[in-house]
This record gives C-alpha cells, structure tokens and sequence, in this order.
C-alpha cells in the first residue's frame, strides 16, 4: 500500500512538472508570437491617430472579423489618381526597402516570407516587379507553385512549401502559395470538404511555426472585381506582346468566379492572424504605382 502510494505521488509530480514546463512554453510561444504582431503592425508602435500615408492598416484583415469581398471596394485608390502622385513616395519606399533588405542579409537572424494571391490577371507579377525593383536578387527570391509534382503530392500538401521558406537573412515571395490548397483544390472539388476543411488550422499551425523561428510572414491578396479582369483579359487578346500570357482556361477559371470569392473570403477570414495578417489590396484602377507605393508601404 505505501508502495502503491510513492508511486501515485511520483506521478503527480511529474505531472505538475509537466504541466508547469507546458505553460512556461506556451507563455514563451505567446511572448513570441506578441512580439511578431508588433512587426506586422508597425503603425501601432508610433501612433495610433492619425493614419499613416497610404493608410494600409485599413486593408488589413483583422482576427476574428469575417471578410466580405463584395465590402471592398475594388476602386479604391485613396488619393492616389495619376501615375504620378505615388511615383515618388514609391521610389521612396523602394530604396527603404532596399535598405532593409542588405540589414536582414547581413544581420542573419531572421527573414522574411511574402505571400501573394489573386484571382487570374490581378497583377501579382507586377506587383512583384515594380516593387522590388533595387533589392538586390542575391537576398530575394520567388517561387511560383503549379500543380504539386507525384513526389509533392507523396507527402502532406505544406511540405513542398515549407522546402522554399526563406532562411535567414533572406526574403522569399510566393507567386501563390500553400493557400492554393484550400482554394484551387476547394472550387474545384479535387479533394473533400473533410480534407480541406481541417487545413485552415494547419495553415495557421505551419505560420506560427515560421514565426517562431524568426520568419516574418506578410499576406496580400490583389482585389479585382470580374469586370475588370474582363477588360484585362481582352486587353491580352488584343495586343499582340501580351496574347502569350492568354490561355483558354483562363475562360474556364472565369466561369467558377463567385466559387473563388466564397474560397478566399473562408481562408482570409480563418487564417489572418496578429503574427501573419492578411491584407486585401483593391488593384481595379490601372493605376500599378499606387497599388505598388500601397503594397510597399
């Protein structure tokens, strides 16, 4: 009986060092993932009022709202009319963003992942071009994924992801990203709700992951509305520079339009963090400075 009794006590304690070394280590991971959120939200550590110029925080997505992208205007341009009102401020934001990138490669102790989504011809290539003209490409890279290889598609869906994620000192663009596989893969019925539902949490999981490790995520969706990718669509067939980048499943990506909406308002509205915020960048005006200087900022 004394026996069975030491070893019940024994056992007690261990739980208790066990539950104390948990919750040392999920403070520790809060602590963490606090101070991530100040570096995603950078405005809040030098005013609250009055907005800063372009006013980003507005586009942010915020945990625990519910995005309607019928809400967001895709007009929206602030001040922001011609070509050049942002010219400036955006070369501006380039040779500041140049500057902090030759920081982080040579400081070496964190990094950067930038996630870009958008429907077809919402202006990711561009947006990647025209803001990150003067980093130098030794510290920046971009990886665009397609539909997973039989190797990729062998392992669970973030491994191929997760092999392209910036070491430290570098910064990494995905041209789509692990969100293709509870978009594309959703509307598209490639697989059940039972097994992309679950993914959102994973998502949300692999973030924090990144986060802890010292990898700054930053997520932008490019705002279209279906007229105006119309009009850039016949814009494609009818200059003969651009007819290459025009495919016939682009007519058939078109036709599940209101599918995609419904899919990235669910994944924004699930996966928008304080450590990873999502941003929706309204890019109806043809206007790439603006869109770029809002981005930039």
């Amino acid at each position: 009986m004394a026996q069975r009794t030491s070893t019940t006590r024994r056992r007690a304690a261990s739980r208790s060092r066990g539950g104390k070394a948990g919750g040392a280590a999920a403070a520790a991971a809060e602590r963490a993932t606090d101070q991530a959120a100040a570096v995603t939200h950078p405005e809040r550590l030098v005013v609250e009022e009055p907005p800063p110029d372009p006013d980003y925080p507005r586009y942010r997505v915020e945990p625990g709202s519910r995005l309607r992208l019928a809400e967001v205007d895709p007009d929206e341009s602030e001040h922001y009319r011609r070509k050049k009102d942002a010219a400036e401020a955006l070369k501006q934001q380039r040779d500041r963003i140049a500057d902090l990138q030759a920081r982080l490669y040579g400081e070496k102790r964190r990094s950067l992942l930038i996630v870009l989504q958008a429907m077809d011809t919402g202006g990711k290539d561009g947006t990647i071009k025209g803001v990150f003209q003067g980093v130098n490409p030794q510290g920046c890279q971009v990886w665009s994924f397609k539909a997973p290889s039989n190797e990729e598609a062998d392992h669970d869906f973030l491994w191929r992801y997760h092999q392209k994620v910036p070491p430290r000192g570098m910064i990494h663009i995905f041209n789509r990203s692990h969100y293709e596989d509870v978009l594309i893969v959703r509307v598209k019925r490639l697989v059940p709700e039972a097994t992309w539902r679950p993914r959102y949490q994973a998502i949300n999981q692999f973030e924090q992951a990144l986060t802890l490790a010292g990898v700054t995520v930053l997520k932008f969706m490019l705002h279209i509305s279906k007229d105006e990718q119309k009009r850039r669509l016949e814009s494609r067939l009818a200059d003969p520079d651009k007819r290459w980048k025009f495919s016939a499943n682009d007519l058939k990506e078109r036709a599940l339009w209101e599918g995609y909406q419904q899919a990235f308002e669910d994944a924004i509205s699930e996966c928008t963090t304080p450590y990873a915020p999502w941003y929706v960048i309204p890019t109806n005006i043809g206007l790439a400075t603006r869109r770029d200087y809002q981005l930039a900022a």
